[in-house]
């Protein structure tokens, strides 16, 4: 009877055990890291390297996710068909769930990147989201190609964009053709459309570090990262800075893992910037002062101002260093330098000794803000759209 006794109790506790492990409450969200890897259009060459980038970012989640931190991503592997993921550990190998397939995402519109935002928040809702962006870049340019008066009138070649020249390879939002760009004010529409403002949004493509593209952006996130040039076919070392990522993002542990990666590498070129978004419109009010006082730029010192691209007529300028040229007004040009260092702090933007472009080999980097403008181009395409930005529109 004793026994009987015994083991009846032994059951209840381990019923007991059972009942209370069941209602363990689930791990609470605390962030989505959302990768975004939409089809570059151009050869299987780029696509290797997301493919690496995706590898990179296991070797973090097999470490370990901070608590209630999850990693989606989407990729296309061709220009028909995506995928929506999530990394996962699972007894020390890190797997690849599936959680959606698509057939021709329409990965241009506001409408079709709101949907696939919505299918992260529906697999992994969270009140945290940041976001990385892997492909073509060219900054604020619009995705659809500028025709200019004079490639019109006198049926002049274009300029070769980055990504058709021979050489190392470096990194539009999105493909190297018409039909797979978004154009930066679709992408923010879409962010907003979901009532979502990113923790950060990192952009793995070249010459995304612009104050026409952060303007565009600046209600969609808190940060932005990028580089002010092309960047490496690479792009930025996950395997090294993942683990800033996530959780409490450590944006200088970023910046530094970045400029340590490339300081290094077999082509020792790089630029990053952090813009804190929130800081924008105050930049905005006092280059809007200044572009009402100043008069406009000369040739000449246009010549002196940083340059941070490799086209023959340049279209992206260090932005501190071409207003240090163009503000004449020494109390307006203190007032700049403070609402540049809110906007983008020193102590968060890294550079190499040079930048690469493939349009034009090395160039020197004598001074560095971490973010660039087109104001003072005089290049053609630019001319035509730049008008149009709400950066221009903000202070014009």
């Amino acid at each position: 009877m004793k026994y009987i006794l015994t083991l009846l109790v032994g059951c209840c506790m381990l019923l007991t055990a059972c009942n209370d492990k069941e209602k363990e409450p689930p791990v609470t969200p605390v962030q989505t890291l959302f990768m975004y890897l939409p089809w570059s259009g151009d050869s299987q060459a780029l696509t290797d390297y997301f493919i690496t980038n995706i590898e990179d970012m296991k070797s973090i989640v097999k470490q370990g996710l901070p608590t209630g931190c999850r990693v989606l991503v989407f990729f296309m592997p061709d220009n028909q068909t995506g995928k929506l993921f999530e990394l996962k550990a699972k007894k020390g190998v890190v797997e690849q769930i599936t959680l959606k397939e698509y057939t021709a995402p329409a990965i241009t519109t506001k409408e079709g990147l709101a949907s696939i935002l919505a299918d992260v928040q529906n697999f992994a809702p969270a009140p945290r989201y940041a976001m990385t962006i892997g492909c073509h870049g060219m900054a604020w340019m619009p995705a659809a190609t500028v025709q200019t008066d004079s490639e019109a009138r006198y049926s002049t070649a274009p300029e070769k964009e980055y990504w058709e020249h021979e050489g190392p390879l470096t990194r539009w939002f999105g493909g190297t053709s018409e039909a797979y760009r978004t154009d930066i004010s679709t992408l923010a529409d879409a962010i907003e459309s979901r009532a979502i403002v990113m923790d950060f949004i990192l952009f793995d493509d070249c010459y995304m570090s612009s104050i026409e593209v952060a303007y565009e952006l600046r209600h969609a996130a808190h940060h932005l990262i990028g580089s002010t040039s092309e960047i490496m076919a690479s792009g930025f070392p996950y395997a090294l800075m993942g683990g800033y990522m996530l959780g409490d993002v450590n944006y200088m542990g970023i910046c530094d893992a970045f400029h340590n990666f490339y300081s290094t590498y077999t082509y020792p070129y790089g630029t990053i910037g952090v813009t804190v978004c929130a800081e924008l419109d105050a930049l905005a009010r006092v280059m809007k002062r200044i572009n009402t006082v100043s008069a406009p730029i000369s040739d000449a010192v246009r010549d002196e101002i940083q340059v941070l691209d490799g086209y023959t007529y340049t279209r992206f300028f260090d932005m501190g260093d071409y207003v240090r040229h163009y503000c004449t007004d020494e109390g307006l040009l203190a007032e700049f330098e403070e609402a540049l260092e809110a906007a983008v702090p020193s102590t968060l933007h890294r550079h190499t000794e040079k930048f690469y472009s493939q349009g034009n080999g090395t160039t020197e980097i004598e001074t560095f803000s971490g973010i660039t403008t087109s104001d003072p181009s005089i290049d053609a395409k630019v001319v035509a759209a730049r008008e149009g930005t709400k950066w221009w529109k903000a202070t014009h």
